[in-house]
């Protein structure tokens, strides 16, 4: 089996304590924030389950969320609302989610890894890792935080905007997703940069959004 600490373990024998995996969910979609999470776990900790978010399914991740939540010595979230999206791009917007995060630890890490292949703004030593969500496991940690908070996010959006579902499909571009995008326009959360959502941004539609609560 592949040992999830090694990033990890490498940066304790540098003198290392309070190690950080940060990673983000939600650059793909169409609606909606996008969220990340900076985690520390201790070193004792061990759970065979966690992995990579994307390749759980969604009770489980519902289950490793409380069981992280239950065991870490720290967790810090970051969010970035789809009005800074469209000012900075997805990109920036999530490396600056990324940077929230960690800044919401306490105690604050001595180091930090980061899933893909850009460094945050930081004055901590980081180190990016490209799919490290599959290969240090508090980077995973982080992105199964950051998948339940997101999801959880636009559960709630979904009671203000009941005619896009976005329990359903999270805000990605599904079939039904762009179809209700073509009949009611663009919400406050739509991202109005992005390609689906900016060519119906001054758009008449016929059907009107209704904000329910």
């Amino acid at each position: 089996m592949k040992d999830l600490w090694v990033f990890e373990k490498e940066a304790a024998g540098k003198g290392c304590r309070d190690i950080a995996g940060i990673d983000e969910a939600g650059r793909g979609p169409l609606a909606g924030p996008v969220v990340s999470a900076a985690v520390i776990l201790p070193a004792t900790f061990r759970h065979s389950d966690i992995t990579d978010s994307k390749k759980l399914s969604s009770n489980k991740r519902q289950q490793l969320y409380d069981i992280i939540y239950g065991h870490a010595v720290s967790i810090g979230i970051g969010i970035v609302d789809p009005i800074e999206i469209d000012r900075i791009n997805i990109l920036q917007a999530s490396l600056l989610a990324m940077a929230m995060a960690v800044k919401n630890l306490e105690p604050r890490p001595d180091y930090l890894l980061i899933d893909g292949p850009f460094p945050i703004v930081s004055d901590l030593p980081q180190q990016p890792i490209v799919k490290g969500d599959a290969l240090s496991i508090s980077i995973a940690a982080a992105s199964i935080i950051a998948k339940v908070t997101r999801d959880r996010l636009m559960q709630t959006y979904h009671q203000y905007y009941p005619q896009f579902d976005f329990p359903k499909h999270k805000g990605y571009p599904t079939l039904a997703h762009r179809e209700a995008i073509r009949k009611f326009g663009c919400c406050p959360i739509h991202r109005k940069s992005f390609k689906g959502v900016k060519e119906f941004v001054n758009a008449k539609h016929p059907a009107k959004i209704r904000r329910t609560r």
